[in-house]
């Protein structure tokens, strides 16, 4: 059974159970904007947990795991930011996604994985919180509102890695860094009149390693494209003139 299917099996399971035992609030959770788990999913926040939980800190470029370890653990972002990627047989770098405060990693642990395939690397000076299968299933049966949001970040994540895939295969690099600007907007982006900002804490490098392509081609396209006055950008944020018009 491949990944995909996994969690798909897991999200049909959970719709029914929270279908068949609607929550008090109205809220349709599946349409949250944002995944920021840390208020909710923080065993700290808990009290019959907190005494006993401890955070970990890691330096710039530690890893937090590695191909092969042991996936007995999924972990909460409490600052920093934490890069996922894998080797190929070459021992060339594939980045995936870069994650930051109040998302989660290793969450395929939650689907059965018993050995890690990628690894999490700090990218800078990182706080972080360990849970446990058990503790994670435990908050979960506790809490509808964070079975969803845990559903709906695995389900945005599914997605993502796909359209990476298709476009890393089928576009050339200016495509690519394009459709990234775009996916990022239509996930994370905030519209104000036509335009659309992208809060980002995303380094050109950053956005390179993600589109696979170098930073000299980012930084190039994206001055293009901001001479061309379809975006502007500055250290915490892009923003979109008008997407429809963004080529």
């Amino acid at each position: 059974m491949t990944v995909t299917s996994v969690w798909l099996s897991i999200f049909i399971q959970s719709f029914v159970y929270c279908f068949l035992n609607p929550m008090s609030t109205p809220a349709a959770l599946w349409y949250f904007e944002s995944v920021n788990l840390y208020n909710v999913l923080c065993p700290h926040k808990v009290k019959k947990m907190g005494d006993k939980h401890e955070f970990r800190r890691y330096k710039k470029d530690q890893f937090v795991y590695v191909p092969h370890d042991a996936a007995s653990n999924i972990y909460l972002i409490v600052d920093g930011r934490i890069k996922i990627g894998h080797y190929l047989d070459d021992g060339k770098e594939v980045v995936s996604s870069i994650l930051t405060t109040g998302e989660i990693f290793g969450e395929l642990a939650l689907a059965g994985e018993d050995i890690r395939k990628d690894f999490a690397q700090a990218m800078c000076e990182v706080v972080i919180c360990p849970l446990t299968i058990d503790e994670l299933k435990e908050l979960m049966y506790q809490n509808k509102e964070l079975s969803f949001k845990i559903l709906k970040l695995i389900g945005l994540r599914l997605m993502k890695l796909e359209r990476k895939l298709e476009l890393l295969v089928f576009k050339d690099a200016r495509t690519r860094i394009i459709e990234f600007l775009k996916d990022t907007a239509s996930w994370k982006g905030k519209k104000v009149g036509f335009e659309t900002m992208i809060p980002t804490r995303l380094t050109h490098k950053d956005i390179a390693a993600l589109t696979g392509t170098s930073r000299q081609t980012v930084t190039t396209i994206l001055n293009e494209l901001k001479e061309n006055n379809l975006i502007n950008f500055d250290r915490k944020k892009i923003l979109i003139r008008d997407l429809d018009n963004l080529k």
